[in-house]
Parts: C-alpha cells; structure tokens; sequence
C-alpha cells in the first residue's frame, strides 16, 4: 500500500431546498507494509481509518488515489488474483448466514473464490476440525454460540488459503478463553504457515502480544510505525524498578548513582523510609528504592553483587512497566490538546 487516499463525498441538508456536497478523507497518504509471517497492527481511535484500510486491502473498496500492490500485482489490473491471495476476518458476527449450516457457509464462500467442488468439500471438512467444528459442521449457524461462530469467521477466512489476513477486531464480545484460543491462532497461522496478517484490535495488550510491528493512525493519518516496545519507550517514557531493602545507609546515595550509570542505567533515584520489619535481631528499618530505567527487569540481577558487597538485605523487588495501552492514551490526549 503506498500513498494511499480514500475520500468520500457526502451531501449535507443546508435547509428545504438547498445541500452542499462536503469531502472527507478517510485515509491520507497512507504507505503501509506486510511481509510474510509478519504479523501488523493497525490502531487508533473511532474514526480513525482502521476499518477504512483493510476493506481497500481486501479489493472491497478502491482507493482514491495511490497504489496497493500484493506480491508483486498489482490491484488496479490484478483484482481477481489478489482475491484469491487475502481474505478478511471480522469480529461479531457480520458475513455469516445464519440460517445456512457452518458447512454449507464455507461451500458457498468456496464457491465465491472459485474452488472446485472436490477442494471446497476437502478444505471445508479440514477447517471445521481445525477450528473444532466438525461436530457441529452440520447445525444452522444461528444455533452457535459467539466462540463458535468467530471460529466459523476464522475457518470462513481460511478457505482460500490466503496468504495475507486481515483481521478486523476479531476478538470482541468474546469470552477470555476463546479469546485466547484465537490469538494462539494467529500465532500459529503467521509462524507456522508464514501467513501475513493485518491485525485491529482495541485491545491493546492483545496487539503488544502478537504484533511485530504496530501502525497508528489518527484521523486517516500515520502518525508512527514501529515496533511496540520502541513505541512504548518513546511515548510513555522509562520504566520503574522498586527495591525495598534493609541496612540502607544515605552515605550509600552517590555510590549507587555511580553504579547504576555504569551499569547503563542513568537513572533517577528515590529512597524512601518504608516500614519496619520483624527480623531474628528485633524491628529492622527498611527502605523503598525507586529507580527510572530503560529495562527494570534486568536491574535486579545487576545489582545482586553491589547489594550484597554493601550490606544491604533486598526483601522485595518489582517493576512498573507502561504499556502499549498507555502510551496511546498519551498520543491521543496529546493530539487533543
């Protein structure tokens, strides 16, 4: 996808016999990238263009003005061959016919992508077990719970043998076990069959999980691309790392400082009086030590050998990481402002 634009023209009633027609770009200049077995996410808020995208990848809508090209085709003279090379997968339960079986909803989207008889009767069979189906292949669809008929939404999507996905929230309303079950999907389909899948979600923590690379967009415009964790860092800023310890010495202030520069971790150091212990030896002060840090996790065992050189007894460690979450929260409250 390179410099894609999507503009829609809609007529507003200026009053009984008057109207003007208003143009709104749903995407602007948007380049976007998926390699195989990449999995990407696309977020932002409502509005965004999220859904926009992936209806333009999956030949549902023309672009306005740039390119989409899949492996090598391209989509302006290739619409049919890149059809059979993506498909789209979105949450509830939209492109279902209910009162068809799971089975037949399968033969007649195989049908749709052109498969022959033999091929969809085979893959239809294949995917209902995959998806665990297969008991219920042959009951209306109407007659699923949701986690039945978002497996039958994946086994739908799979008909073709895409080799790219796109999944459009295809974990909402479900319960959290089957929520899960389908992220390990994903995983599977991208790992293991090298698929590339286009992934939205509002839940965040499910794109940290799955997503190599994440997209966010703000009213229909990129506004960065990379990897989660680097996307964490530059917005939502360092993590906390917190030791509470006993046998803390304030003389002690420069030498940790010291170390932790040395150590890669020009942090900030705060030391708190905590509480008091119970130790063998009668109450024991112990103290907080908080530290800002690039990587908190690490920090303990890098410490281990300094702590225990000065004499200090660790009772407890833990770290405060920002999350992917938060710092979208803090892009879009300082798109806001």
């Amino acid at each position: 996808m390179n410099e894609v634009t999507k503009i829609y023209q809609t007529k507003h009633r200026l009053g009984l016999f008057r109207s003007e027609t208003r143009i709104q770009a749903a995407v602007k200049a948007l380049t976007l990238t998926i390699a195989p077995g990449e999995v990407v996410g696309l977020l932002g808020l409502n509005g965004a263009g999220k859904t926009t995208t992936i209806r333009m990848l999956s030949t549902l809508l023309d672009p306005t003005s740039g390119s989409i090209e899949v492996d090598g085709l391209s989509m302006a003279d290739n619409r049919k061959a890149i059809q059979s090379k993506v498909n789209m997968i979105p949450g509830g339960e939209r492109m279902l016919y209910w009162r068809l079986t799971g089975r037949e909803n399968l033969e007649y989207f195989g049908r749709l992508y052109g498969l022959s008889s033999t091929a969809i009767r085979m893959e239809s069979t294949r995917l209902l077990n995959e998806v665990g189906l297969a008991e219920a292949a042959d009951q209306p669809v109407e007659q699923y719970s949701k986690g039945m008929k978002q497996r039958l939404q994946i086994a739908r999507g799979l008909i073709n043998d895409p080799a790219y996905l796109f999944l459009d929230e295809p974990t909402l309303g479900l319960d959290a076990p089957i929520a899960r079950q389908l992220r390990g999907t994903v995983r599977t389909l991208a790992q293991e069959q090298g698929k590339g899948i286009l992934l939205t979600s509002h839940y965040l923590q499910e794109v940290e999980e799955l997503c190599d690379r994440v997209y966010v967009l703000s009213r229909g415009e990129l506004l960065l691309c990379d990897k989660p964790e680097a996307i964490v860092r530059q917005i939502a800023g360092s993590q906390s790392a917190h030791l509470e310890v006993s046998g803390w010495d304030e003389q002690l202030r420069p030498q940790l400082v010291s170390h932790l520069t040395e150590l890669g971790h020009p942090a900030q150091l705060v030391v708190g009086e905590n509480a008091a212990s119970q130790t063998s030896s009668g109450e024991d002060t112990t103290y907080r030590i908080s530290v800002q840090t690039p990587v908190a996790d690490t920090l303990i065992t890098e410490l281990l050998p300094w702590v225990s050189e000065h004499g200090l007894r660790i009772h407890s460690f833990s770290c405060d990481k920002p999350t992917l979450e938060d710092a979208i929260i803090l892009l879009s409250e300082d798109r806001a402002s």
